[in-house]
């Protein structure tokens, strides 16, 4: 087979395979956060649709699909169309440099989990494409000629660009340890010391900023003020029907499945076994290793979606003037110091 074809095959089953369990992810998130939700109200949650209501977030996206949409008469019809399908495509396009395990050597050929983990501009990529996805959010409220709608996407514009400038700052710690913008090589830097030279020891300052910046980077409570129910409506998806409401809501789960993969493969190892592989009698490049550093990263991504949702349903809103104040006067000259002391640590120590 040319290499080309089998180059384009390899990518094309990867990607298909990262949409599908992207959506398969959302349809979790959504289920995990109706049970936990439940379990701190002393509720029961969904329990009659499928076995303990696990089809119900695919019985709310057949409702959704049935659904009228509605568009405003005054809307911008374009970009009132474009932002919902703009927020999902960023949602899924930061995939395309994330790794989630090992390689696999069959014959003479290596293939690693993901479209493109080894692209040496892994990190900024991921960066660059978050950044874009607040045109989404700011262009759904602005597009709807509604003033309610407006507040929410300028509130999401403000909140989202102040902490992304703390979320790229905690990260150059990371890339000076590493010496990579690799996501590959990121992961890789960490299992040394037989999977426990974690950058959550080494950069714990950076790990609680870049936490921080990314519960406000999805909108999640206590940093939904985009959304903010109480005070604007439903914010910047007040005018959005259908499926369009629906590309919102699950843009906003994918991300948070993105910000856990993330925070798993920068600060917590990403795939390191507690043990090293060959003590599990476990061959670099073998199947079964792969399908063991899957399963340890799958179960990291798990937890830090529990805390996602656990956080939502304990800790209140702030105050939109706590919030920038937190971004702007806190995390952002902590988000510099530990740049500093990163940089004169990596220049003594190494």
């Amino acid at each position: 087979m040319p290499e080309i074809l089998w180059i384009v095959i390899e990518t094309t089953v990867k990607a298909l395979a990262i949409v599908g369990g992207i959506q398969l992810m959302a349809a979790l998130n959504v289920y995990l956060e109706r049970k936990v939700s439940a379990f701190a109200q002393g509720r029961i949650g969904p329990n009659r649709v499928g076995p303990f209501g696990t089809l119900q977030p695919f019985a709310d996206v057949f409702k959704l699909f049935m659904k009228e949409d509605i568009v405003p008469k005054n809307a911008d019809k374009f970009f009132h169309s474009l932002a919902p399908v703009l927020s999902l495509s960023i949602a899924i396009a930061v995939w395309a440099v994330i790794p989630f395990s090992s390689y696999i050597d069959i014959g003479d050929r290596r293939i690693y989990m993901g479209i493109a983990p080894n692209v040496n501009i892994g990190l900024l990529f991921i960066l660059a494409m978050t950044s874009v996805g607040v045109y989404g959010i700011t262009l759904a409220g602005w597009s709807s000629n509604n003033k309610y709608s407006l507040l929410g996407g300028l509130r999401s514009a403000a909140q989202m660009i102040s902490y992304e400038l703390s979320m790229g700052l905690s990260l150059i710690g990371v890339v000076l340890i590493a010496g990579s913008l690799s996501m590959n090589d990121i992961v890789n830097e960490q299992l040394a010391w037989n999977g426990w030279k974690w950058n959550i020891f080494l950069q714990p300052l950076g790990f609680i900023i870049f936490l921080i910046a990314a519960f406000a980077e999805t909108n999640r409570a206590p940093f939904d003020l985009p959304e903010a129910e109480p005070e604007l409506v439903g914010g910047f998806n007040t005018e959005y029907s259908g499926m369009k409401f629906g590309m919102f809501f699950l843009a906003e789960y994918a991300n948070m499945t993105t910000s856990s993969v993330l925070i798993v493969l920068l600060y917590l190892g990403g795939w390191a076994l507690p043990v090293a592989p060959e003590t599990l009698g476990l061959q670099d490049g073998s199947i079964l290793l792969a399908a063991a550093h899957f399963g340890v990263f799958f179960i990291k991504v798990m937890f830090l979606l529990f805390f996602f949702i656990w956080v939502r349903w304990t800790v209140p809103r702030f105050r939109y003037d706590q919030l920038m104040n937190l971004g702007w006067k806190v995390l952002l000259p902590l988000s510099l110091l530990n740049v500093i002391v990163t940089a004169l640590g990596v220049i003594f120590l190494k």
